[in-house]
């Protein structure tokens, strides 16, 4: 067995963050992926992610994704192509619900620019939008569009060209941790390194199956449908990206037309899944009929007929907030997933506080709030 700092299970959007922040700051790191990233298996394909600052679900986010923006422009520049397109965005919904109120509360608390709209003034500047006039919204103009596959392949490719080294189409079987080192093994062999950091996302029960973390894993359909009316609505220049809370506690998310079609997709309210079982080519009726409803009542223009659609996964806490924190029996164990469908836009800040976390023991980030205690027991 060859011994390495770092030894990274998973290497999608957390993975290759963290592998790529690792041989940074001059780190040996090994790394391995059941399937060859990026890949359309896990939780980080369909070719467009949300980023936003006005961050909905928690004002604690709000610094994580402040760095993110900054790390994601550094990758860029290093890469040589744009990850990162900015679009601005519309959040919209009630006033009392979790979509406007909870935008609103991370403006202000953190200072953000942003507005706050009704209706009108919603259906005024965007005509293919048609909230209920009892609806408001909150537009930030930082908001845009990360390209997944994207980011993950100039992640690995800045690891690798450090020294990383990547195995891809391996699966881990298990590990084992004894003091001062933790050993890994797979049907490629095994090896040994002073750190291991799990980011599996959805595989990641299987793991650590003592921990008993009762995390979800959720199917989720993403559909391209081409405009029923006024395609030139949908061009990124006349469209932000957008979150509509239709209904309290129900959402759907999408994007302007990039050239394929107009992207939207549910957030939520999906059937649990086992990642292994999982089919990911069957998309039905009903499930292009559950969007479909809502869709036709808000954005008509939107509804036209479904040109590709692809399924992906949440990994979901049962809070729905992020999991991060070490081994409660192993501290050389630090577990970076799941982030209950949210977390891509942060990638870039998190790998680093992983890096930071396996060695250092610190991050420059509060990430108490995400800490594995409030899982166990």
């Amino acid at each position: 067995m060859t011994a390495y700092d770092v030894v990274i299970v998973g290497l999608g959007a957390m993975g290759s963050a963290a592998a790529y922040h690792l041989t940074k700051r001059g780190a040996s790191v090994i790394g391995f992926d059941r399937f060859t990233p990026p890949h359309t298996m896990g939780s980080s394909h369909g070719d467009t992610r949300i980023i936003r600052e006005a961050y909905h679900e928690s004002p604690a986010y709000v610094p994580i994704v402040q760095r993110s923006y900054e790390l994601w422009a550094e990758l860029e520049r290093e890469a040589g192509e744009t990850l990162l397109r900015q679009t601005g965005g519309v959040m919209i919904g009630p006033p009392e619900g979790e979509t406007v109120a909870g935008a609103r509360r991370s403006a202000e608390l953190h200072g953000l620019a942003h507005e706050v709209l009704d209706a009108a003034e919603v259906h005024r500047r965007w005509p293919q939008f048609r909230p209920p006039h009892d609806f408001a919204a909150v537009y930030e103009d930082r908001s845009g569009i990360l390209f997944p596959e994207r980011c993950i392949a100039a992640h690995l490719d800045g690891a690798s060209g450090r020294g990383a080294e990547l195995r891809y189409g391996t699966q881990v079987s298990g590990w084992a941790a004894d003091g001062d080192s933790v050993t890994v093994n797979s049907d490629g062999g095994s090896v040994s390194a002073g750190r291991l950091l799990i980011t599996a996302g959805a595989w990641l029960p299987g793991l650590v199956p003592e921990l008993d973390l009762k995390l979800e894993i959720e199917r989720q359909v993403l559909f391209w449908f081409e405009p029923a009316a006024n395609p030139n609505l949908f061009d990124p220049a006349n469209c932000p990206i957008y979150i509509w809370e239709y209904e309290l506690d129900h959402a759907f998310y999408g994007f302007p037309d990039l050239g394929d079609g107009v992207k939207i997709a549910r957030h939520h309210d999906g059937r649990i899944v086992d990642p292994d079982t999982l089919d990911r080519d069957y998309v039905s009726g009903e499930d292009e009929q559950m969007l479909r409803g809502p869709l036709s009542r808000v954005m008509p223009d939107a509804a036209g007929r479904v040109i590709r659609s692809e399924v992906c996964m949440y990994t979901n806490t049962p809070d729905h907030h992020y999991l991060v924190g070490f081994h409660p029996e192993h501290p050389s164990v630090l577990i970076g997933s799941p982030c209950s469908g949210h977390g891509f836009k942060m990638a870039s800040a998190l790998g680093e506080a992983f890096a930071d976390l396996l060695l250092d023991g610190r991050s420059r980030h509060d990430l108490s709030p995400f800490g594995i205690g409030r899982l166990l027991g």
